[in-house]
């Protein structure tokens, strides 16, 4: 199992416990537990755990002994080998700045034994793998030399027995950012500078080196044209046609000053000319029948398709206008797959903003409206949840059919969801994913709001993804096909949020934070009131007081006293409430086993709002902190009072020193007596997620009937080896029932491998509790 997302400092001086680290040591601590503790400003100590220590236990450090580093930052300076230069080059600061923009293709000088070598940037990343215990190994660069140099390295891009990039024998380097610098693009020498040349020197087929937006590209000259002005005094101006042998790209340039580079091997122009034009987005063959339907209907943000060379393509309208040469209406699309020709760029003009390979500018005639689905949206108030209604197009006898997608219902449960090959199937570390998504989306609709929100252009085809091909089949048909989720990764992963998406197992916070926060920029579940100041959150992590005495906790009791303990009160009731246990993944668990709450009273964890006197009922004015622990008032439970109830309570010698504190009592209410039917704040259970053994699984309570619970596994068994496929599962699990209706006693002896069916894996492995609000979820 990977290691959670990470907050990484330096320590820049040595810490109270000399014996700790040393000053350049990187420390980390777990993004959740850090964005739980900190409000606008650093704590004054932090439990870290540093990178190159073999011990988990944290260690406590000043905030003023460290500095804050970025993920990329703190790889670069974990590759170095001592902590002496890690401190020395942070300090230094314009060597990070430089080695951050750094690229593959780009021309380096390296330092290697006394000389300077000239190379090209092949491999920039790890070259030995991270750990749980170890989430850094540090970033270096793989250098093929050039020219002269080649032959004085000491590699051929393989390390250990991977291979990372390749080069011939000698001719390749790993190093550290400390010894390489980029070279000066000669395009700002002087025209007389060695290597460089003029416009008018070039001709096509000419192999160059260019520059554009600070980086280095590699390219062959494909025509060079000269344009004279009207008037004798106005001077002539030369073009350049170049294509980037990376992207293959077309880029034009005016009297720009290049450099031959000796390094990009020779090809043929003719075959590179015919490649580029058939991706000029002048000459991408498509389908220019005028569309039947009236293209007027088609605006920004349209899902629409087209007929290309090799089928039909699917994409979304993210620009609409005329084109320089064009007098027909353009549109310029982003598509769903890489079957584009450019980021956006139209003859090197930024026209708008998509990944590489996804825009695509054809004729606005040409484009037909996605023929897959026509969606449109309807909020059932009686059923309390969004729903998208799709319209799915059967072309071959044109017609439609309505597929709607809520919520699976609890009657449903049984038809849709249960069985073999049902829920989502798992596609190689994919486990805290499929979990997840199940949980999120299966039978709740409390976070439907991030399928439909708008979201910016690059992050559309994400959005698209979790929808139409995972949500929407999920709720249909009860099944999501493996590739449908590694769809899903790769495109998070080309996002650039993580370099191994694809391939490394991650944790459950880290992906709904990639999800709700940085794609679909979902506005904060959890507002948490702290001394007077307002912290927003997506999850909560629970932390308790060592001082504790519960020994087998429900989930109320779990935060009531981390709220106790970490001074918290909830500003507002949340749509929904993410709650990750007291434990970190396989490694630790706090409590041995922990008593789902099927309902969670967060009545008294608000900030503002009327609140009964626990002792007799009437309007609370005052709370007491210090009575929380006292065991004459039970083990959990806020203790909140009346003034009267109050005074008697703290009358007593044992609590003279006790502070009680006034609430914030809304206006408009009286406060001498209230009701005793005060209505409650209550949040509803509707999924648990849980691990055991580096792997996810999910519960969902999917009824109000207390038998009402289903498992699933999207691993639970393979077909296959290597070449096979795994099956997923969900079976219902009635028996959770059973030890729910127990004493707490009675469940304190429950031995768990004795435990039936799946109910030990409830008690015993859970990693986050899901709870709705269901009045909350219709307004957020």
């Amino acid at each position: 199992m990977t290691s959670p997302n990470n907050r990484y400092f330096i320590l820049t001086k040595h810490p109270e416990y000399r014996g700790l680290a040393n000053p350049g040591s990187i420390c980390y601590i777990y993004e959740s537990m850090y964005s739980s503790l900190t409000g606008t400003c650093l704590p004054t100590k932090l439990h870290v755990n540093f990178v190159d220590s073999r011990a988990r236990s944290a260690c406590e450090l000043e905030s003023s002994s460290i500095q804050p580093l970025s993920k990329e930052e703190a790889e670069l300076l974990q590759a170095l080998s001592s902590d002496v230069e890690r401190l020395e080059w942070f300090r230094e600061g314009d060597a990070l700045r430089v080695a951050r923009g750094l690229s593959v293709g780009t021309a380096v000088t390296v330092d290697e034994g006394g000389e300077r070598l000239r190379g090209i940037v092949r491999y920039i990343g790890r070259i030995r793998d991270t750990s749980y215990s170890c989430p850094l190994t540090g970033t270096f660069f793989g250098i093929e030399l050039q020219g002269e140099d080649k032959g004085k390295g000491n590699t051929d891009g393989i390390y250990q027995s991977k291979v990372l990039f390749s080069c011939k024998k000698d001719c390749g380097i790993f190093s550290t950012f400390s010894r390489i610098r980029p070279v000066v693009p000669s395009s700002l020498s002087p025209p007389n500078a060695e290597h460089s040349q003029t416009t008018d020197e070039l001709v096509p087929g000419d192999r160059v080196t260019y520059f554009t937006a600070d980086n280095c590209r590699h390219g062959m000259v494909l025509d060079v044209q000269e344009e004279h002005g009207e008037h004798v005094s106005r001077k002539r101006a030369t073009f350049l046609f170049v294509a980037s042998l990376i992207s293959m790209q077309l880029f034009s340039f005016s009297s720009l000053y290049l450099m031959t580079c000796e390094a990009i091997p020779h090809i043929c122009i003719r075959n590179l000319t015919q490649t580029v034009l058939a991706l000029d987005p002048e000459r991408m063959e498509v389908d220019a029948t005028p569309v039947e339907k009236d293209s007027g209907d088609l605006s920004l943000n349209s899902v629409v398709e087209v007929t290309l060379k090799k089928g039909k393509s699917y994409g979304i309208i993210r620009w609409i206008g005329t084109l320089p040469g064009l007098k027909e209406t353009m549109a310029g699309l982003e598509l769903d797959e890489d079957d584009g020709v450019s980021d956006g760029t139209f003859k090197n003009e930024r026209i708008f903003d998509c990944p590489p390979k996804k825009a695509l500018f054809i004729k606005l005639r040409s484009c037909r409206p996605d023929s897959r689905f026509q969606s449109y949206l309807l909020v059932d108030t009686d059923a309390n949840y969004l729903m998208c209604v799709p319209v799915e197009t059967d072309e071959e006898h044109n017609t439609g059919k309505l597929a709607t997608v809520p919520p699976i219902s609890t009657e449903q449960v049984s038809q849709i969801l249960i069985g073999r090959m049902k829920g989502i199937q798992g596609h190689y570390n994919s486990c805290y994913m499929d979990a997840t998504l199940f949980s999120l989306f299966s039978c709740s609709s409390v976070l439907d709001a991030m399928l439909f929100k708008t979201t910016e252009p690059q992050d559309a085809p994400i959005q698209s993804t979790l929808l139409h091909d995972i949500v929407n089949p999920l709720r249909n048909k009860g099944f999501v096909e493996g590739r449908h989720i590694m769809k899903l990764r790769q495109q998070l992963q080309k996002h650039g949020y993580s370099e191994s998406f694809t391939t490394d197992e991650k944790d459950p916070e880290e992906f709904l934070t990639v999800i709700m926060h940085h794609i679909l920029a979902l506005d904060p579940l959890l507002k948490l009131s702290a001394g007077g100041k307002v912290q927003d959150s997506y999850c909560y992590q629970i932390f308790l007081d060592q001082n504790h005495r519960l020994v087998l906790p429900t989930v109320q009791q779990l935060l009531e006293h981390s709220f106790h303990t970490a001074g918290l009160k909830l500003a507002e009731v949340p749509s929904c409430l993410i709650l990750q246990m007291p434990r970190f993944g396989k490694k630790f668990k706090m409590f041995d086993k922990i008593i789902p709450s099927l309902e969670l009273d967060i009545t008294d964890l608000l900030s503002e709002g009327p609140q009964q006197c626990m002792l007799c009922g009437d309007l609370a004015h005052v709370e007491c902190t210090d009575c929380f622990k006292d065991p004459i008032f039970g083990q959990t439970g806020l203790k909140i009072f009346c003034r009267t109830c109050s005074s008697k309570v703290h009358s007593h010698p044992q609590r003279l020193s006790h502070q009680p504190v006034a609430l914030d009592i809304p206006k408009g209410y009286l406060s001498h007596s209230m009701p005793h039917t005060l209505i409650r704040d209550k949040l509803e259970l509707f999924a648990v997620l849980c691990i055991e053994t580096s792997h996810y699984v999910s519960f969902i309570k999917y009824g109000p009937n207390s038998q009402d619970w289903i498992f699933f596994d999207s691993m639970a068994d393979r077909e296959g080896e290597r070449d096979g496929f795994n099956i997923p599962e969900v079976h219902a699990c009635p028996e959770v029932s059973t030890y729910l209706e127990m004493s707490p006693a009675e469940l304190a002896n429950q031995v768990p491998r004795d435990m039936k069916g799946v109910a030990k894996r409830l008690f015993c492995d859970a990693y986050m509790y899901l709870y709705q609000s269901t009045s909350m979820c219709l307004y957020r």
